[in-house]
């Protein structure tokens, strides 16, 4: 076990310093983009998710949501009961209306959004591959659809950037086929199912199946 997360933290390590560096041009073309088009947004925001041992970290994304995006959730969900019913059951909106207009659609799209995590990859917070953190908030719902046994050894690993849900549908898959392949994750780790998943991630963000 110990070989296998020294194994599995040099590769979060090597890939994210790689990675950052072949995406530099990307982080800096988003970063203008959007100063230039959404200037009162900041450029980064973190959003405060569960880790390992359920330690709260600050997960970072580019932004591509309007200022007051609570608000306008809270809003969206008291006036709309099916958009609160979307909500319950998956946590996502199809159609968001706290995104960004034209740049935050194309960085969710893309995943663009997503690469400041690579900081949170160096910083030993996430992996390159595992369960996506989750909220507190959604931890009642994630103990309704799989039971408190499966969430304990979520909390136990870190979460990841990419997984097994991100490479087999992303946003198309149901908050309980979510839990599910992460489970099946969870129940089989590997360096050799990493490196698969890693290599997965690539077609399914460019395909962008699945992205919003």
């Amino acid at each position: 076990m110990v070989v296998q997360y020294r194994g599995k933290r040099g590769l979060d390590v090597v890939g994210a310093l790689i990675l950052l560096l072949l995406s530099a041009p990307l982080f800096v073309l988003a970063a203008i983009v959007l100063k230039l088009l959404h200037w009162e947004v900041p450029l980064v925001v973190g959003v405060e998710v569960l880790g390992q041992d359920r330690r709260v970290f600050r997960m970072f994304k580019f932004s591509t949501m309007v200022r007051d995006a609570h608000q306008q959730l809270a809003h969206v969900l008291g006036a709309d009961p099916a958009a609160r019913q979307e909500w319950e059951r998956d946590r996502k909106l199809r159609h968001d209306p706290r995104i960004l207009p034209l740049i935050g659609n194309f960085l969710r799209r893309t995943s663009i959004n997503e690469l400041p995590q690579l900081i949170n990859v160096l910083k030993g917070e996430m992996s390159l591959v595992g369960p996506r953190p989750i909220t507190v908030q959604e931890e009642e719902l994630y103990v309704r659809y799989s039971g408190p046994l499966r969430l304990a050894r979520r909390h136990a690993v870190r979460p990841g950037i990419t997984g097994l849900w991100q490479v087999a549908g992303r946003a198309n898959l149901g908050y309980a086929a979510r839990i599910g392949l992460d489970a099946s994750y969870l129940a089989k780790p590997g360096l050799g199912r990493d490196l698969a998943i890693l290599l997965r991630t690539a077609p399914a963000v460019i395909k962008c199946n699945g992205a919003y």
